[in-house]
């Protein structure tokens, strides 16, 4: 029997998608709250993250323990995320266990926020931010996120800084809470060999009691900076470059031909920024590829390589940025197709990989598209589509900001 997809908003509010499969071996469940950095104001930037780690901190009626314990009893693979656009908590199980794996889920999606948990985890954020302060990629990456939205909420750093996180209250987590992890504003997706109408009527049945809040977004396309910064460290012994150039958004069909752009210019092997800069020894690491977003996107386009010949790295990576638009060839479109038609078969065969692709993409555009028909429209891109896709958004505007040693 082939993959059954299914829909319903319930009464309470809440949209529980599917896809249903009686062959599966396992079963996957995951809520999705369409909240995150973007959605933050300034001063309280990083709840969303920080919220996310409150979850397992227990609820009125189970504690920490009991939501892990229970967890562990079932033999789920379960965590939780946070991003710029989206929240997520999921466990992927045995098709015995969803019951009690939705159950968990659900409660767990009400907190007690306990001022006492509160003012430990606040602890755990702040040695969680000084750590990623050591990872290079990360320093660069927030950086220039934040200089590339410019003033937009979309460069806000997804842990929060320091300061916002050490003057943010319970209260003012609570009101946040409140307004953004609404009925109206979750998805929950299920995967694999899933009895939809009874996980509905279980999932209506433990959330009842949501409110809606018809939380808002501006997703409106915002304004980029195209900029350059330096940064000295003396954390790092190598140069970090990355830049940031417009792209298209996730409800944007441009978005197809984006992804395959920005696998010819940077894909992990066997692209034009692997055989300019590290098949030559010039740069350790470089890759590119395309992000898009709720009303907005981006290109990327990272490097790593030796200070000294970190001019060098850039100039290249400008001379197969500008020369892209005249390389492109059917060769390009066979090989990713090829590799693309992989990648979509390997996850369709895992229900965990399933749910989180159908509740990220209903969270993002509230439709259904089957695998294959992604596919589909992969496989009709045509070069001509890629270079006007190029064309109406140049890789060559970009923020670019560059992490250095202290010394360089």
């Amino acid at each position: 029997m082939p993959v059954e997809f299914q829909h319903r908003v319930l009464p309470c509010g809440i949209t529980v998608v599917a896809e249903t499969d009686s062959a599966a071996e396992s079963a996957g469940a995951g809520f999705f709250v369409k909240t995150g950095g973007r959605d933050e104001p300034n001063e309280i930037e990083g709840v969303s993250h920080f919220l996310e780690h409150m979850m397992f901190k227990g609820t009125e009626e189970l504690s920490a323990e009991d939501i892990n314990r229970g967890f562990d009893e079932i033999g789920a693979r379960n965590n939780a995320y946070t991003s710029h656009e989206i929240t997520c908590f999921y466990a992927h199980v045995l098709p015995e266990a969803m019951e009690k794996n939705i159950e968990l889920l659900a409660k767990m999606m009400r907190p007690a926020l306990r001022q006492s948990d509160f003012d430990t985890e606040k602890q755990v954020i702040l040695e969680e931010i000084a750590m990623y302060k050591d990872d290079p990629f990360w320093v660069v990456y927030e950086e220039t996120m934040r200089r590339h939205y410019a003033g937009h909420p979309m460069g806000h750093r997804v842990l929060g800084s320091v300061e916002s996180i050490t003057a943010l209250t319970r209260d003012r987590m609570l009101g946040y809470f409140t307004d953004r992890y609404s009925a109206d504003n979750t998805v929950v997706s299920l995967a694999g060999r899933v009895d939809f109408d009874s996980a509905c009527d279980q999932i209506q049945s433990l959330c009842a009691s949501w409110q809606r809040t018809k939380p808002a977004r501006d997703n409106s396309r915002p304004p980029v900076a195209c900029e350059s910064f330096v940064e000295k460290s003396d954390r790092v012994n190598r140069t970090h470059l990355l830049a940031f150039a417009d792209g298209p958004a996730m409800d944007d069909d441009r978005r197809y031909a984006a992804a395959l752009l920005g696998q010819i210019l940077g894909g992990p092997d066997n692209s034009r920024l692997h055989w300019a800069l590290v098949e030559t020894g010039i740069a350790e690491q470089a890759v590119a590829g395309s992000d898009p977003h709720d009303g907005c996107g981006a290109y990327y386009f990272y490097a790593t390589g030796a200070p000294e010949r970190a001019d060098e790295i850039w100039a290249t990576m400008q001379q197969e940025i500008a020369g892209l638009h005249d390389s492109l060839n059917e060769d390009d479109l066979a090989r990713l197709r090829a590799r693309f038609a992989t990648t979509v078969t390997i996850g369709g065969e895992r229900p965990a990989d399933r749910m989180q692709r159908l509740g990220r993409m209903w969270a993002y555009l509230g439709e259904y598209l089957p695998l294959e028909v992604e596919l589909d429209r992969i496989n009709r891109v045509t070069l001509d589509d890629l270079r006007t896709t190029l064309e109406a958004f140049p890789l060559d505007k970009c923020t670019l900001g560059r992490l250095e040693p202290a010394g360089a």
